[in-house]
């Protein structure tokens, strides 16, 4: 009789990543069928070095929260709104906003609508699901799954808003109103970000608009089921936004968490509130004075927990831009730390490289 060696050499990642990916089914598919332990694929092997960051977690420190009431009208407000953003982009490279204009029922109708993509009939799903990444919409599980060193526990779709808007027909009938009319909304709030971190860099306002920092959007819409074995695995690994600025929609569930002075801090969500980050690219550009943070998502026996993230980034847009280093910002005591680089080969480099836990922008650094 042959005895079952479960020795490590013995264990075929890529096989169970591949039958994985063939069910076109997703963390979801596994839930549905009942799963009652965590599949291998997904056990964190390297929990050790973040436990002992979370056992030291701080819960005095809370991420700061920004009013833009009357960041168009009030010149005295938009210069505290301007200092307020620019310290905690410094310092946090996370915030959250409130009064930001997209009304709360937009916000609810789009959670609802990722909801909906996610739990409709698995059949209809799956003529989404692909790897194809220069497609305008594509749902899979784990973007990264044959590159990434560990399976997170969550779903996604990625719509492709900006620069080409997508063609209606080819998003999904479940979404599709209601993800053109957020991230219509997504846009303006985030022509006002931009104009705000320019003045805070000492710039005009148009500076970043004008670099093409607003040209693209990203919009991925994540699902993450309930799981039996949290402490098992992530619903997303340690990792940093490739993009110039991130605006995140949350639900209530939580589970976001900051790596803040080497303390995971939880981002607790806050009804009606957008969290929003500083990514990579903003970071080379404003030769780190902003500082795009590592950041990550727990699992949690609760679920699903949803979210929308925008990121503002071209992707894949066939766009010769370079990017280095604001040459306004530079000073002799203030060299170029980066090189300069375009979006498809930042894009290309941090997919390449999966969610493993290291910085993008050290590739890029002088």
């Amino acid at each position: 009789m042959e005895v079952i060696n479960t020795n490590e050499e013995k264990y075929d990642r890529k096989a169970e990543l591949q039958a994985f990916d063939e069910t076109k089914a997703g963390v979801k598919g596994l839930v549905d069928g009942g799963v009652t332990e965590v599949p291998r694929m997904f056990v964190q092997q390297s929990q050790t070095e973040d436990s002992t960051i979370r056992s030291y977690k701080k819960l005095l420190i809370k991420l700061p929260i920004i009013d833009l009431d009357g960041i168009k009208e009030d010149p005295i407000k938009r210069k505290k709104i301007v200092q307020e953003v620019g310290h905690a982009s410094e310092t946090w490279g996370f915030f959250q906003v409130i009064n930001h204009g997209i009304p709360s029922h937009v916000q609810d109708e789009m959670k609802d609508g990722v909801r909906r993509f996610f739990e409709q009939d698995t059949e209809v799903k799956k003529q989404w699901y692909t790897r194809d990444l220069t497609k305008e919409f594509t749902f899979n599980s784990n973007f990264d799954l044959f590159r990434g060193p560990v399976t997170n526990w969550r779903d996604t779709f990625r719509a492709t808003i900006a620069p080409i808007p997508p063609s209606p027909e080819r998003l999904p009938p479940v979404c599709r109103d209601i993800l053109l009319e957020y991230t219509n909304q997504v846009m303006k709030l985030g022509d006002t970000l931009f104009e705000i971190l320019s003045e805070a860099t000492g710039l005009e306002p148009n500076h970043l608009k004008d670099m093409g920092c607003m040209e693209g959007l990203l919009a991925l819409g994540q699902y993450y089921p309930a799981c039996p074995q949290p402490e098992l695995t992530l619903g997303a690994s340690k990792h940093a936004d490739n993009d110039f600025l991130t605006i995140l929609l949350q639900d209530h569930i939580g589970g976001l968490q900051v790596l803040h002075q080497n303390h995971w801090v939880d981002v607790p969500p806050t009804p009606g509130a957008l969290v929003v980050n500083v990514g990579d690219l903003l970071q080379l550009i404003s030769n780190d004075k902003f500082k795009s943070v590592d950041h990550r998502v727990l699992a949690s026996k609760v679920g699903p927990r949803i979210s929308l993230a925008c990121f503002f980034m071209t992707n894949f847009a066939p766009t010769q831009r370079l990017y280095r280093p604001i040459k306004e910002l530079m000073s002799e005591h203030n060299p170029p730390k980066y090189r300069e680089t375009t979006i498809a080969e930042f894009t290309t480099y941090f997919n390449n490289k999966g969610l493993d836990g290291t910085s993008t922008l050290l590739h890029f650094r002088l």
